[in-house]
């Protein structure tokens, strides 16, 4: 991790405060309606996907699973926000009584297998759903440039090297540069063929082969695909393979 300071009490805080303002928006809005930021689902889609998600993230938290566990099915007797409803408040339980020393699997070859990095992903599964469903009714509440910034380290350091780890060998090669202009950390991201890629600070004034800057909220949703910038610069399959957003 670039950043310090986060801690799982801190990103438990975070999700609550992202759960109350997805659940308030998603109560008073149609559930037909189609989410602007993923084609093809409505609101209800996207209830159920964080229903599910909550379930499945809070199941290794809860268990302390040291295997992948499959996930759950959607139960046919609940609405789905009676079943956001009877997920969000499980995660607001077990989310604080879980230490983040805890052993547990994780989903991604870069991250130790702690139970912060579940409190992490939960929270900016969280923020990032939240987005989705505010974009969708057009009363979009900003991201903190601090929060972006945890977002993005969690991106380069946890969620890339979980998107190259698959059966199809990573033939990316270069260094990635991203530079938010509004907080003080920075990310150098060296890629080679078939390795995770090493991420560390990034030196001032330090060059790739690709590079992207901007505010820290824009570079956020710019790696999760939410929304285009014109800052992003060098090889093109460099660029490609930090965005993570495509189908999420």
């Amino acid at each position: 991790m670039v950043q310090t300071g986060w801690t799982a009490q801190r990103w438990t805080e975070v999700f609550a405060e992202q759960a109350d303002m997805f659940r308030k928006a998603v109560g008073d809005a149609d559930l037909t309606t189609a989410v602007s930021t993923r084609i093809g689902w409505t609101l209800q889609d996207l209830v159920v996907h964080v229903a599910r998600f909550l379930e499945t993230a809070t199941g290794y938290l809860r268990t302390g699973s040291r295997v992948q566990m499959g996930p759950p099915p959607v139960p046919g007797t609940l609405s789905p926000l009676e079943y956001l409803d009877l997920q969000l408040t499980a995660a607001n339980e077990i989310m604080p009584a879980v230490p983040g020393n805890r052993p547990v699997w994780t989903f991604s070859p870069a991250a130790p297998d702690l139970a912060w990095v579940w409190h992490r992903r939960i929270a900016h599964e969280m923020t990032l759903r939240r987005f989705d469903v505010q974009a969708t009714l057009r009363q979009l509440v900003p991201t903190s440039p601090d929060l972006a910034a945890d977002g993005i380290d969690e991106v380069l350091t946890t969620i890339v090297a979980a998107k190259l780890d698959s059966d199809v060998p990573n033939t990316a090669s270069g260094v990635a540069v991203v530079r938010p202009s509004d907080v003080p950390e920075s990310w150098h991201v060296a890629f080679s063929p078939g390795e995770m890629p090493e991420v560390r600070a990034a030196a001032p004034g330090e060059e790739g082969t690709a590079s992207v800057s901007g505010e820290a909220e824009l570079l956020y949703y710019w790696l999760w695909n939410r929304m285009t910038i014109n800052t992003a610069s060098g090889d093109s399959q460099l660029l490609q393979v930090l965005q993570v957003g495509k189908g999420h």
